[in-house]
């Protein structure tokens, strides 16, 4: 039970230390909307979304004002669509596409999830245009966010899959402006069906016909918490502040998520415990790690940080919550957060260190950007090993990299998504190694039945 005390602290990390509910997701299932007609599908599509989401941001809006508890993003994600449009004689997954993206702008929804595939073992025909399409899907919507799963601990890695998408991350940025394309595109292994989060959210194959995911927020109510601890508190003493806040922020997402729940008559699925950073002083991950008593981001003992993070962080959370899932853990993305951002403008955060960060982390490489120049066998290579620390570690990992600029340059896109300093990269060719195609093979543990 949560007393006065607790209320008022949870108060105070709304108002002072940009606690929010960062996502409110409607995950909806299109299975029923499959026809071998394409225009049949877009118009159940279009239907099936309006029906059941169309009153979520208002209601959304209406507990907002209700609880003086801010819901940043108002989202939905379906069945991967190239399932769904696999089923019809001539698939035109720019057809869906535009119809999901028109879904998502009338019913008011930020982004719309998706589209999608999962490929770890192979491509189908649907698959493989869903995959073509990607490029000019995204250059040509505004509110859809796509992703594929080209791994897992199960199945191994899709190297054919892997160089494909490196081919298609570079397409992408090369035909959207400053390459924001990119920042909608997702590679997954172990892929979750129930995240909330963009841009990898998607309805996956086990979930019911509709549910209410949420994500929550609060790493400035964390860096807060740890700062206040006495300075000569020990490494134990700090965990459990840590996990006494992810209780809190925890209770509070989950009280609105079931609240919002039942004002649309829908199930409550999960609560996705991440702490997502924006680029906002003090709401920052990176931030955590100087609270912790790191100079910065970077310094040898982040990786050490992150994990002990991560870990308080779930063990603090899932006391709180019934149903918990997506990644739920500590993400770093760079451009989102401010002091990832710092640290890459001075130096101290490598690629090569925030790749170690993926392993104790709850995603992987993400929103960072690579140079324009950046060939896709290297991209593929990057991904390669991203898949590897997913597939081996039994956890989710992705990458979502925006090849743009040069090194040392940087792009602006305002909100979330910050400002992305371009890192500079090893240049040593993988082209031998990734060309090679074929499937990674699935580690030992994978035969566990």
């Amino acid at each position: 039970m949560i007393d006065e005390t607790g209320i008022l602290e949870t108060i105070n990390m709304i108002r002072l230390y940009n606690l929010d509910i960062r996502t409110v997701t409607l995950a909806l299932s299109l299975r029923d909307c499959m026809s071998e007609d394409v225009n049949i599908v877009c118009e159940n599509i279009y239907g099936k979304i309006v029906r059941y989401a169309g009153n979520l941001v208002e209601y959304a809006n209406e507990l907002e004002n209700d609880y003086s508890i801010p819901i940043i993003n108002k989202r939905i994600s379906v069945t991967p669509v190239s399932v769904v449009g696999e089923s019809c004689k001539n698939p035109d997954y720019a057809k869906i596409a535009k119809t999901l993206d028109q879904a998502a702008q009338d019913t008011g929804v930020n982004f719309i999830g998706g589209f999608s595939a999962l490929v770890e073992k192979g491509c189908t025909k649907g698959d493989e245009l869903l995959i073509e399409s990607i490029p000019e899907v995204l250059a040509n919507t505004q509110r859809l966010c796509a992703s594929v799963n080209l791994a897992s601990s199960k199945a191994g890695i899709n190297m054919d899959a892997v160089l494909l998408m490196a081919e298609k991350i570079k397409r992408t940025a090369e035909l959207t402006k400053d390459a924001i394309g990119a920042a909608k595109l997702v590679c997954f292994c172990n892929a979750p069906g129930d995240n909330p989060f963009m841009a990898g959210a998607f309805c996956g194959f086990g979930e019911p016909e509709c549910a209410l995911n949420i994500g929550v927020s609060g790493p400035g109510a964390v860096r807060a918490a740890v700062a206040a601890l006495d300075k000569d508190a020990d490494l134990s003493a700090l965990a459990d502040k840590i996990k006494q806040t992810a209780y809190k922020i925890t209770a509070a997402g989950q009280f609105i998520g079931r609240k919002l729940a039942g004002k649309m008559n829908i199930p409550f699925g999960i609560i996705d415990l991440s702490l997502a950073p924006t680029p906002a002083a003090g709401d920052s991950v990176a931030g955590i790690f100087q609270a912790m008593g790191l100079e910065h981001a970077g310094a040898h003992g982040t990786t050490a940080a992150l994990a002990m993070l991560n870990d308080a962080v779930k063990k603090g959370g899932i006391m709180a919550g019934s149903h918990v899932g997506g990644l739920s853990g500590a993400f770093i993305p760079v451009s989102e957060d401010a002091g990832m951002i710092e640290a890459a403008q001075n130096g101290y955060l490598t690629f090569d260190k925030l790749e170690a960060m993926t392993s104790v982390c709850s995603v992987g490489l993400d929103m960072i950007a690579i140079p324009a120049s950046t060939p896709a066998d290297t991209i593929a290579g990057i991904i390669a090993d991203e898949m590897a620390v997913g597939m081996i570690n039994k956890k989710t990992t992705a990458v979502r990299i925006i090849p743009v600029k040069e090194a040392g340059d940087r792009v602006i896109y305002g909100g979330l998504l910050g400002t992305a300093p371009v890192i500079r990269i090893n240049e040593l060719s993988s082209s031998g190694f990734v060309r090679r195609g074929g499937r990674i093979p699935a580690p030992v543990h994978s035969l566990n039945n």
